[in-house]
């Protein structure tokens, strides 16, 4: 396990934003760009509150660098530089210069090569032609031979090419790159921007989001930032159930992602505080029907898609990818002698995440509020069977998860079958069932939380499982 950089703490910090797609308006160049502030509201502790806002749409992809030695203390300016390329197993990145037309990132005059000593230290402030110095803090939203972004620190500064300057990086932290400012915002992710890949047969996509722009067979039904996943497949049945109690699992899941982010580095030796988590708007719809196999062991999970998405999220100039996976899946546990047909309607909340303090470290956040009614429910037959349509979830940084979460809102039904006779031929059978709605919310926080600069832990920290259930119908079985 690498040890990840600590932050620095050099007289002058300051922050420059550089973008990646180098284009600039007629007339701006990029030393008015480097000039221009942030969003940035002052504090009474004198330090900065930065605005945490979606990262603009017009452009490829934006980037950060932190100063090991500048002007205005902890103030993020502007720039146009970017990052080109990136390869990971060297850790060499390319720093690309401002447009063509523009002039190179202001520094203090010189025609000193910037020093290569570790760490940063005085004299290492770019020269004339190099944009980056020894001991800069880059932050990089996704860039070539860096899909999910680049926070890294600059150890040395190499040759000049037609295509950059050459660096060479490590591993740090934000707290390196967004020193002692604070930032809380959500941040709503835009479903066009979630890949899917689906696995297996039946599933269909669709999203809205804003300016009128939908997509799918239900995209002109969906409140604008959703997303939803409609399924309609077959699952294993019993060995012994006839073709005509086939089992069939069909239904949707439909969900608005928000990340969230929170960050106060005025603690002086590493952030004072720090959240990372996503919540959002959940419901779905699904229906079981036909003989369920038996599970044999763990409860048989069918996963039939997997979604990503790499938001940028813009911690005033600093761009900070943050990376979303859900897994959707069903999930079927019975004894194979149940056979249903059942609907549910799921609506409700989740939210997940990490939260860090000072002295008290690392603790989970998991919360939920969710209610469900049946729509259609029928058993025959004695036996139990319980069906889920959840979704395992993770968010992290920079590619590293930080937080993974399974949210699998259930159905649940039993159903008890009693026989008797007599002595006068005379038979008589009675029974009853029940159904059940609920929901499981378990998950883990991971080591790549230490991304923020905090201590680092030597152990994943459950969330703690979350479960409740309540009774939705019953009634008596029909033989």
């Amino acid at each position: 396990m690498r040890k990840l950089a600590r932050r620095l703490l050099l007289p002058g910090l300051a922050t420059l934003a550089l973008t990646a797609t180098g284009c600039s308006s007629a007339g701006h160049t990029a030393a008015a760009d480097a000039a221009s502030p942030a969003t940035l509201a002052p504090i009474a502790d004198g330090t900065q509150r930065l605005d945490v806002t979606p990262a603009p749409q017009d452009t490829v992809a934006t980037a950060a660098v932190t100063r090991a030695e500048g002007t205005g203390k902890g103030a993020p300016v502007k720039s146009s530089l970017k990052v080109a390329s990136y390869d990971p197993a060297t850790r060499r990145a390319v720093i690309a210069p401002p447009p063509k037309g523009g002039s190179p990132v202001p520094g203090p005059s010189s025609d000193r090569s910037p020093s290569h000593s570790p760490g940063g230290s005085p004299g290492s402030t770019p020269s004339a032609g190099k944009p980056v110095a020894v001991g800069d803090v880059i932050a990089s939203a996704p860039a070539p031979g860096a899909p999910d972004g680049l926070l890294a620190k600059v150890t040395d500064v190499g040759r000049k090419t037609d295509r950059g300057t050459e660096v060479t990086t490590a591993p740090t932290t934000l707290s390196s790159a967004l020193g002692d400012d604070k930032a809380d915002g959500k941040v709503p992710v835009d479903p066009s921007s979630v890949t899917v890949e689906p696995l297996m047969k039946g599933v269909t996509l669709s999203w809205a989001k804003g300016q009128g722009a939908r997509f799918g067979p239900q995209g002109a039904k969906l409140p604008l930032g959703n997303l939803r996943l409609d399924l309609d497949a077959p699952i294993d049945t019993a060995p012994d159930a006839p073709v005509t109690a086939g089992a069939s699992v069909s239904g949707f899941v439909q969900l608005a992602p928000t990340v969230e982010f929170a960050y106060d580095g005025s603690g002086g030796s590493g952030p004072r505080s720090a959240f990372l988590g996503m919540s959002g708007d959940w419901s779905s719809q699904w229906s079981l029907k036909g003989h369920a196999a038996a599970s044999t062991g763990a409860p048989k999970r069918i996963p039939f898609a997997k979604l990503h998405s790499a938001p940028v999220i813009q911690v005033g100039p600093v761009p900070v990818v943050v990376n979303l996976d859900l897994t959707c899946y069903v999930q079927v546990e019975a004894d194979g002698r149940v056979t249903l047909d059942v609907r549910q309607d799921v609506q409700g909340d989740f939210r997940v995440g990490g939260s860090y303090a000072t002295g008290r470290g690392w603790t989970p956040v998991s919360t939920s509020n969710v209610h469900s009614s049946p729509v259609k429910a029928e058993v025959t037959a004695a036996g139990r069977v319980k069906s889920a349509l959840g979704a395992e979830a993770s968010v992290g940084l920079y590619g590293a998860v930080g937080v993974s979460a399974d949210f699998a809102p259930y159905l649940r039904g039993d159903a008890d079958v009693k026989a008797s006779a007599s002595t006068d031929g005379k038979t008589a059978v009675s029974g009853a069932w029940a159904l059940y709605g609920g929901f499981d919310l378990s998950g883990q926080l991971h080591l790549q939380l230490s991304l923020f600069g905090t201590p680092v832990f030597e152990r994943r920290i459950p969330l703690g499982s979350l479960n409740r259930e309540w009774p939705l119908t019953s009634g008596k079985i029909a033989v």
